[in-house]
């Protein structure tokens, strides 16, 4: 454990050397280096992986709800368009791809996963017109997936669905309703919803290649800034805008209704970054966030160092 630390320290010592779009560009050839939202290009490292390192889906298969032998606690992003089939993103197969390439109907979407964060996030893939295709950049900025797409090779950080590097910086993807689930929740409200298929990757689908990572101290390869009010740094938190709510006040109370919001929380889901195999991981529940008429908010469930970082002045929705 002592060598690990030691690993570590030196590894973020290293950071500002490893900063350099110089030698970025060598690997990314079509990015536009030259226009960037960024004040401190140290602020982006590797993450291991290189460019595509770690696969982003497209156009991925499906099975009907029930047809798919999940085990029923396992967590899924569930997006529920109008007029559309439910769809449910197994995290089993995302822990591994990062980022979904899909098309719902006439709505192309991107569902993301980032695990270091625990951040999971639905966006639409069109902007002024274009359809973009996502990957993952093996880049991490406060910890957190660096995507880019596939037509500027702009670079977009995945917590804010902001480009942050290339030649769309500064540009906002618009977020999708969605959130996590348990399959079994997912399939009890839509028997006739799709979930999507197993990859044809040679992956240990069902395993957490993080065992007890959301019970660490320390978030992984992050040097920024931990949290305020004493809240640990992987506490998950429900994010919606600005504003964040400790998972454990909302666990404690089942439901709150607070800045024109309703959180609701239900036990049946577990968590893909405590144990090695994903199903056998504590229950952590399921958060649903609407507004006053009923309506599925856009939020996110992450932990509450990244929120921290990238919501540094965000209000934190401590109660009375």
């Amino acid at each position: 454990m002592r060598q690990l630390v030691v690993t570590i320290f030196a590894i973020l010592a290293a950071l500002p050397l490893m900063a350099d779009p110089a030698l970025w560009s060598r690997e990314w050839p079509q990015t536009n280096f030259e226009k960037t939202t960024l004040i401190d290009w140290s602020e982006i490292i590797s993450g291991g992986p290189p460019k595509d390192g770690i696969p982003a889906l497209v156009d991925p298969t499906f099975v009907a709800v029930g047809e798919a032998a999940l085990p029923q606690n396992e967590p899924v992003i569930t997006v529920e368009l109008t007029q559309q089939t439910p769809r449910a993103y197994p995290l089993r197969y995302l822990m591994w791809h990062e980022i979904v390439n899909d098309r719902i109907g006439a709505h192309p979407v991107a569902v993301t996963f980032c695990p270091l964060c625990n951040s999971g996030l639905t966006f639409d893939r069109r902007l002024d017109g274009k359809v973009l295709e996502f990957g993952v950049s093996g880049k991490l900025r406060g910890s957190d997936m660096v995507m880019y797409d596939r037509q500027t090779e702009s670079w977009w950080q995945q917590a804010l669905g902001r480009a942050i590097v290339g030649e769309l910086s500064g540009a906002q993807l618009t977020p999708v309703a969605s959130w996590m689930e348990s399959v079994g929740q997912f399939r009890t409200r839509n028997p006739d919803g799709l979930i999507m298929a197993q990859p044809d990757f040679p992956r240990a689908y069902g395993r957490n290649p993080y065992v007890g990572y959301d019970g660490s101290t320390h978030p992984f390869l992050y040097n920024g800034e931990l949290p305020p009010h004493d809240i640990p740094a992987l506490a998950r938190v429900v994010r919606v805008g600005p504003r964040a709510w400790p998972l454990s006040r909302l666990r404690e109370h089942g439901a709150l209704s607070e800045a024109g919001v309703r959180l609701t929380w239900q036990a049946g889901q577990s968590s893909a970054l405590d144990t090695a195999q994903i199903a056998k991981g504590r229950d952590v529940g399921s958060i649903r966030v609407r507004d006053a008429a009923g309506r599925d908010l856009p939020h996110d469930v992450m932990f509450a160092f990244a929120f921290h970082a990238f919501w540094p002045e965000g209000e934190w929705m401590l109660g009375p």
